[in-house]
């Protein structure tokens, strides 16, 4: 077994999950600069919410 023939992606929901716990909000700043952490530390896939819920 190579253990180099393996992806792991990773899934990140933290902007999702986020704006539906009550009592939270992000700006459009906020969510840009969480958006851009996620990608610096190589996050493959950012799960931003559902269209329209806020």
């Amino acid at each position: 077994m190579n253990i180099n023939q393996y992806k792991i992606t990773i899934f990140d929901t933290t902007m999702r999950d986020g704006e539906l716990t009550p009592g939270i909000t992000m700006n459009l700043a906020q969510k840009i600069e969480i958006a851009k952490l996620l990608e610096s530390i190589k996050v493959d896939i950012i799960e931003v919410g559902y269209p329209g819920f806020n």
